[in-house]
C-alpha cells in the first residue's frame, strides 16, 4: 500500500497503483468530501489516548447538537490542510503542515479522521474531527520514525 505523506510522521489516503502518474496531483493536493464534526482543545500535541478522548468529546457534542454537520472539502497537500465550505465555497481553515502535530483515526469511530494543530491565533492545541463517507477514505495512519 502507498500513502500520501503529510510530513515525516503522518500520511493519509491509500493511493492507486498508478500513483506515480499523478505526482502533480499529489503535490497540488488530494481532495476529500467530508463532514466537519467540530473541534476541542487538547493539552498534548500527540498521542493515541489524547486523540481518542478528544474524538469522543467531539462526537458526543456533535451528536447532542441539533445542527446539521457542515459539509467541507478537505484538501491535503505537502503544504498542509485546507478546509472549504462545500455550500458557500468559502475557505474556512488553512493549516500549515508546520502547525499539524498529529493525525489519526479512532478505533471506536472508524469513519472519523482527526488532526491536532496549533491555533493560528495563539498557542493552544486544537483537535478537529471529520466524518468520512467511507471507511476506506479514512485510511489514515501515523507511523513511528
Amino acid at each position: 500500500m502507498t500513502f500520501v505523506l503529510l510530513n515525516k510522521d503522518f500520511y493519509i489516503a491509500e493511493l492507486p497503483e498508478n500513483w506515480t502518474d499523478t505526482k502533480e496531483t499529489l503535490m497540488e493536493g488530494m481532495v476529500f468530501s467530508v463532514k466537519y464534526l467540530g473541534m476541542t482543545l487538547v493539552e498534548q500535541p500527540k498521542g493515541e489516548e489524547m486523540a481518542s478522548a478528544a474524538i469522543r468529546r467531539i462526537v458526543s457534542t456533535a451528536r447532542a447538537s441539533a445542527k446539521k454537520f457542515q459539509n467541507v472539502t478537505l484538501k491535503v497537500s505537502p503544504k498542509g490542510i485546507t478546509l472549504t465550505d462545500t455550500e458557500t465555497n468559502e475557505l474556512t481553515e488553512n493549516v500549515s503542515i508546520y502547525r499539524i502535530s498529529y493525525c489519526t483515526t479512532d478505533k471506536a469511530q472508524d469513519k472519523v479522521f482527526a488532526y491536532v494543530a496549533q491555533s493560528q491565533y495563539n498557542e493552544t492545541l486544537e483537535c478537529h474531527a471529520f466524518l468520512c463517507p467511507k471507511k476506506k477514505t479514512v485510511s489514515i495512519n501515523s507511523f513511528k520514525t
